[in-house]
């Protein structure tokens, strides 16, 4: 009886997955007409109702910007790369993948990621104002080979969402590329400081197909020269040229301080990057982390306040998809480190619950990733989150250090800095001011936020 059940399983996901794939050569005869039909079909066999409503309640007005961001995919694309993106991130990682990682988490009660973060390399060709990565050199490298072992291990439970950072992940550019030909049905994104892309890994990430970077940048040319290095701004708008003449996608990544936050919020910004060809934009604060952090670089309360009413204004008004790890708490939940939504492993092989938080107790070289999801980090993780109430103050580091205390402490997990090892008292000595600044201001938002719902209004007091 089980394995026929089993195999009925694998017939209906084996046409769930032939009709789904098949839906962008239906939406690529007219796309206009057929958008709207296939976002129908896949709220009823997708499991992805709300995200597939807002795109079809946007892309209904011709004049809105969700409109026009989606149209564009088919005027600024390349045909075989909407192809990909839209098979392994939709299809794959997104609606075949979610109900795999849901049964890995039933089955093994712990949390199945949707994506992998992990660091290819420490080395790095820049050395920004306050990123702890350049701190470790070019001494730290995973292996090809253990790469791919964490890809298929991912896949098994329905991971196929790869996020590569560093130092620069584009210093191992050749093994990347080599990643994306192994793994055609895996969508790889970098978050890269661009200085490494050339006409030649252009033509490569066309032939390849499932690889998008999201370009490091601080604002216009000051700001991300500041923190950068000079030259850097055009050597990324450089970049961004060359993908955008090839007809491939590619977002920024904006991390907002106390020196650059205005800029970056401004629709002059948004808008430059917009016509560069940006398609997405992830956006981080500032995280005092390591040997070589400056505090003094923490956005205020009043600035952070600033980019959530300023993304959430220009989600309804720029042709761009735009997401805020810290102030879109409310839309997930909180938190979505510790395996949740994703995790991140080291050049070390040191697996850890986010990319700003460098303590672990467990490696790729010494457990698989599903006794890592069982350890007792990553089940504390699991077992405490959400971590506040108040989802605008979702992290255990920035908005709760205490649980970030409680947790380091009480699983033995141990700090990864290679360079400078970092005591968690330590560490949350950095953020705790900036938590209880940002505490009265979150709580009046949320309030706020659960009010305008209740009336259906979108007060901003």
């Amino acid at each position: 009886m089980g394995r026929k059940t089993s195999a009925k399983k694998s017939v209906t996901e084996s046409l769930e997955t032939l009709g789904l794939k098949r839906a962008i050569s239906y939406m690529d005869k007219d796309p206009e007409v057929n958008i709207p039909k296939v976002l129908n079909w896949i709220d009823k066999v997708g499991g992805v109702e709300e995200q597939a409503k807002a795109c079809r309640e946007g892309f209904e007005n011709k004049d809105s910007n969700w409109y026009k961001l989606i149209m564009s995919f088919w005027s600024d694309v390349d045909d075989g790369i909407r192809k990909a993106i839209f098979e392994n991130f939709i299809v794959n990682a997104t609606i075949l993948g979610g109900k795999r990682r849901n049964k890995f988490r039933e089955k093994e009660n712990c949390s199945i990621p949707w994506a992998i973060l992990m660091d290819p390399t420490s080395a790095c060709n820049l050395h920004c104002l306050g990123c702890w990565a350049a701190e470790y050199g070019n001494k730290l490298n995973m292996t090809l080979e253990e790469l791919n072992s964490i890809i298929n291990q991912g896949k098994t439970m329905g991971v196929y969402m790869y996020i590569y950072s560093g130092g620069e992940p584009l210093v191992r550019k050749k093994d990347i590329i080599k990643l994306c030909e192994m793994h055609p049905d895996c969508q790889f994104l970098a978050f890269t400081n661009g200085t490494l892309i050339d006409e030649a890994f252009a033509d490569d990430m066309l032939r390849v197909k499932n690889f998008v970077p999201a370009f490091s940048i601080e604002g216009f040319e000051e700001a991300t020269d500041f923190r950068r290095g000079k030259g850097t701004y055009q050597a990324v708008v450089k970049a961004m040229e060359t993908l955008k003449r090839k007809k491939l996608v590619y977002g920024i990544s904006c991390c907002y301080t106390s020196r650059n936050t205005e800029t970056i919020g401004s629709d002059e910004f948004i808008d430059s990057m917009v016509e560069l060809g940006a398609k997405f934009a992830w956006f981080f604060t500032y995280m005092p982390v390591g040997r070589d952090a400056v505090p003094e670089l923490i956005a205020t309360p009043e600035q952070r306040e600033y980019m959530y009413h300023k993304i959430r204004e220009f989600r309804s008004t720029k042709p761009i998809f735009m997401m805020d790890f810290w102030n879109d708490g409310e839309y997930v939940n909180g938190c979505i480190a510790g395996g949740k939504d994703y995790l991140h492993i080291n050049a070390n092989g040191d697996i850890e619950p986010c990319a700003f938080i460098h303590y672990s107790d467990s490696n790729i070289r010494e457990k698989t990733l599903l006794e890592a999801f069982k350890s007792p980090l990553f089940m504390a993780y699991h077992n405490n989150q959400p971590f506040n109430n108040n989802h605008l103050r979702p992290c255990p580091m920035f908005d709760n250090p205490e649980m970030l205390k409680m947790i380091v402490e009480q699983t033995g997990a141990v700090s990864t800095d290679m360079q400078a090892p970092e005591d968690v008292n330590d560490l949350i000595a950095k953020t705790l001011p900036a938590a209880e600044k940002w505490a009265p201001v979150a709580d009046r938002l949320w309030e706020c936020s659960h009010a305008c719902i209740a009336c259906n209004a979108g007060c901003r007091k």
